[in-house]
């Protein structure tokens, strides 16, 4: 029976194992020591910048989304209302059927905002098979041929950390300077992770959408998350945990980003941003031109539909005009 993970992981791990290499091979031509451990681990800090930057179209169709299903919010409430205590089988999927509906007219789905995270797995789990792979000293399926695995099974960073070694391995051999960077670098994805969360919590969230089922489900996520990653730092090679703390720290700086430029209306981030956007317009001395051409533009255009709009007037200079010969 034939692997079929395998072949749907293939080509993933080849593009993967292609980036890496590449970055590798960039790297020593540079003039850096293409066996050294810092070499690596720039390599993989590089695979996740390049990853991580092309899938920015989809972390702006996933805040399109999001802000598409915070304006049917309002009726998906509704449409939960009408179900609610009715548990037969028929006003489930009613409710179900009426939900999509609502979804499909708005322009996007419940599973919208979680595109992103459901794309990053496979190419996670695709990272660490490859970096497993080479950490046995095999070649992988593409340009992660033996002499680059064996290259990379010997790295050491600083000569200190083996990056094929893991939190386990550093406490079972005593080697204090595998569990010390284990340790540090799971904080500092703990933390990134945490705050991350919060931000988009704390500052990204309308009122309505802090009243949400979904915001009850981000809440959960806000602590089971940085427990996940406590867990799972014990067991990963600290090549992998690069990937994943690099990748963290650039989910930090783009959340950042996203807040501060384009923050969902009617959420804190944006009444923030309008604050700004005022004491920047005052200082340049705009606000009091701005809401005079503002407030004449309002003004004066209700006279203009008026007057177009006196008929009678038009009528009764007419009949003036024609009465005067008589």
């Amino acid at each position: 029976m034939p692997d079929i993970l395998g072949l749907l992981m293939w080509p993933i791990k080849w593009v993967l194992e292609a980036i890496l290499a590449g970055a590798h091979f960039g790297l020593e031509a540079l003039g850096m020591d293409p066996a050294s451990g810092l070499v690596w681990v720039l390599s993989i800090a590089s695979l996740t910048l390049v990853v991580r930057t092309a899938m920015i179209p989809l972390t702006v169709r996933q805040i399109l989304s999001s802000r598409k299903a915070l304006e049917v919010a309002p009726e998906i409430k509704k449409i939960q209302d009408k179900y609610r205590g009715k548990k037969d089988q028929f006003s489930r999927e009613a409710m179900q059927r009426e939900t999509m509906e609502a979804y499909r007219k708005a322009g996007t789905n419940p599973l919208a905002s979680c595109l992103p995270l459901l794309v990053q797995m496979p190419i996670f789990f695709g990272l660490v098979t490859v970096l497993q792979t080479a950490n046995r000293g095999d070649a992988g399926v593409g340009f992660m041929g033996v002499s680059l695995a064996e290259q990379f099974q010997q790295a050491s960073l600083f000569d200190a950390v083996p990056l094929n070694m893991t939190m386990q391995h550093g406490f079972e051999q005593g080697n204090i300077a595998v569990i010390a960077t284990s340790i540090v670098m799971t904080l500092i994805m703990v933390a990134t992770q945490f705050y991350t969360q919060l931000q988009i919590m704390s500052k990204n969230q309308t009122p309505a959408m802090k009243e949400s089922p979904m915001y009850k489900q981000q809440r959960i996520i806000l602590y089971v998350i940085p427990v996940f990653l406590l867990i799972s730092a014990w067991a990963f090679p600290i090549a992998t945990m690069f990937y994943w703390l690099v990748s963290n720290i650039y989910t930090l700086i783009q959340q950042l980003i996203i807040i501060s430029k384009l923050p969902n209306p009617g959420s804190d981030a944006a009444l923030a941003r309008e604050a700004r956007m005022a004491r920047k317009r005052q200082r340049q001395g705009l606000p009091a031109e701005s809401s005079e051409t503002t407030t004449t533009a309002v003004e004066e255009t209700p006279v203009i539909v008026n007057t177009q709009r006196q008929q009678p007037k038009r009528k009764s200079t007419k009949a003036q005009r024609d009465g005067g010969p008589k």
